[in-house]
């Protein structure tokens, strides 16, 4: 797997065998739109998608075959658009962005198929770039924090009063940003219901922690703290949760890893999937432990099985069909 930057390194370093990346886009409208615009399919479509954190789609043909709308819905896309979600899908999606979206639904973006770029180039990047409309969204905090911090790098200013940006993208838990004259706060509180969930979420989140420490190649990774139940001093002023089930993970940003360019796009991306790829390996690090409980279960039936006393006095049948006991 090729390391991008120490960011992306830091995601599956902690372990000696590769960590599954999640992707950043929706690969069920990547497909749906591949099919569309290579003239796989001309038939009606309507479908909708679910995706990680509560995000809906609806992919659709409401007034004709050759103009498909993609609508997206979120419980936070209000908060979004007050921290310039509205301007950065104006500039990423142009024209196919419509003014009123979809009844229910939060964004709509609109393909006409008869308006395509003829390059085969084009037409990929066109779907590429749809495909990550979540990502694109949630991208709008990182943006503003990610400005103000060079504005008052450029300023020469050593304090800077800037909001804490929250994004409530989950039930219960949020996305917190906060820019700094020399850094990015990035806070995400999560919620571990589950007793077994806690202990493998308590391993991960402390070898995020010590692996910058331990590994050499990390050393210009973000920095990374975790506490339970305890919020950082960042959020001491809310009225947040006091439970034992949430636990508070930062991330420290420095400005090597925001440069303008494919390091900051990049760690927009990792960062906004961090919470998935953390509770996706701890499921499946249950899903693998209970596979070896059961094999080990199997192969212990085998020995006791072998270990069976055999019955001396059960009944045996001779060749005429006559039984007899033997003595």
């Amino acid at each position: 797997m090729e390391v991008k930057n120490a960011f992306a390194f830091s995601y599956y370093s902690h372990s000696k065998h590769t960590m599954i990346l999640l992707d950043y886009h929706n690969v069920i409208i990547k497909n749906t739109l591949d099919a569309r615009l290579k003239g796989e399919k001309v038939e009606p479509v309507d479908m909708t998608v679910a995706d990680f954190d509560g995000v809906t789609y609806h992919i659709s043909t409401p007034e004709s075959y050759n103009v498909i709308h993609i609508s997206l819905g979120w419980a936070c896309a209000a908060e979004l658009f007050g921290h310039g979600a509205k301007e950065v899908l104006q500039r990423e999606y142009g024209t196919l962005l419509l003014d009123s979206p979809e009844q229910g639904y939060d964004v709509t973006l609109a393909i006409d198929l008869e308006q395509l770029p003829a390059d085969a180039e084009a037409k990929d990047e066109l779907v590429r770039k749809v495909s990550l409309l979540k990502r694109n969204l949630l991208a709008a905090p990182f943006e503003i924090a990610f400005q103000e911090q060079e504005q008052c790098e450029k300023e020469q200013k050593t304090e800077i009063k800037s909001e804490l940006m929250a994004v409530h993208y989950r039930q219960e838990e949020a996305i917190y940003v906060k820019s700094n004259f020399d850094r990015i706060t990035v806070i995400f509180s999560t919620t571990f219901k589950d007793e077994t969930d806690k202990i493998f979420g308590k391993v991960f989140l402390q070898e995020f922690v010590d692996a910058r420490r331990r590994v050499p190649a990390l050393q210009n990774a973000p920095q990374v703290l975790y506490s339970i139940r305890e919020p950082p001093l960042e959020l001491r002023h809310l009225n947040l949760k006091d439970s034992d089930d949430v636990s508070y993970v930062t991330f420290v940003l420095f400005p090597n890893h925001f440069t303008t360019g494919d390091v900051r796009e990049e760690t927009i991306s990792r960062i906004q999937i961090f919470r998935d790829y953390l509770h996706y390996h701890i499921k499946c690090s249950k899903a693998y432990m209970h596979t070896r409980m059961r094999a080990r279960v199997r192969d212990f039936l085998k020995v006791l099985n072998r270990a069976k006393p055999e019955i001396t006095n059960a009944e045996r049948k001779t060749a005429s069909g006559r039984t007899f006991r033997r003595s």
